[in-house]
């Protein structure tokens, strides 16, 4: 399931153990939102709805499709129920998958991103949210963070972000002539 639960992670700031621990309840596909609740979350902010783009509300469908397949029918069931303990057994919609790493391996792998953790995921939306200009206390919302330390962390981001944005304002001043050059930059002593 990584890609489409990695697609989740990118688009919704959710880190992976929450994707996994989504239950049917959480899912709004009418609202186009999921609700991470707190007992799978590793902060105490508490329940948070996240909004989705059309895509994830598609990639959703298609986990609810299988979730449905393998027997999660009940609202408190989980969306990714854990594999079978034994040949034969069924997959346990009571309990959700606890991991994908071998899936995440070979799926990077093949992509040549080698190296890459989910988690860097949730990190490059949050990054993505706040230099595209969101404000911050809504990407704390969405994130699920508590207080401004990790949005300090992404500011260091944002400043570099700014100084290479910064860089398409710079004038050649040696290449401006005289009378081209701003008012401050010509050597007129005024009284």
């Amino acid at each position: 399931m990584p890609p489409a639960c990695s697609y989740l992670e990118a688009t919704t700031t959710a880190r992976g153990c929450e994707i996994k621990a989504l239950k049917l309840k959480s899912i709004d596909l009418k609202n186009q939102t999921i609700t991470i609740q707190r007992e799978s979350t590793k902060t105490e902010a508490g329940a948070r709805v996240v909004p989705l783009l059309p895509d994830g509300v598609l990639v959703l469908k298609k986990l609810l499709e299988r979730a449905n397949a393998l027997g999660a029918t009940d609202a408190n069931h989980y969306l990714l129920p854990a594999y079978p303990k034994a040949k034969g057994e069924k997959f346990d919609p009571t309990n959700h998958q606890k991991t994908w790493r071998s899936a995440w391996r070979s799926l990077t792998k093949e992509a040549g991103l080698k190296g890459l953790r989910g988690h860097d995921l949730r990190h490059h939306s949050a990054t993505k949210l706040l230099e595209a200009g969101s404000p911050d206390q809504v990407v704390m919302d969405i994130a699920g963070w508590v207080n401004g330390n990790m949005l300090s962390h992404y500011s260091h981001i944002r400043m570099q972000a700014k100084r290479q944005a910064i860089k398409a304002l710079t004038l050649n001043l040696e290449s401006l002539g005289k009378d081209d050059k701003p008012e401050v930059f010509n050597e007129k002593k005024t009284a």
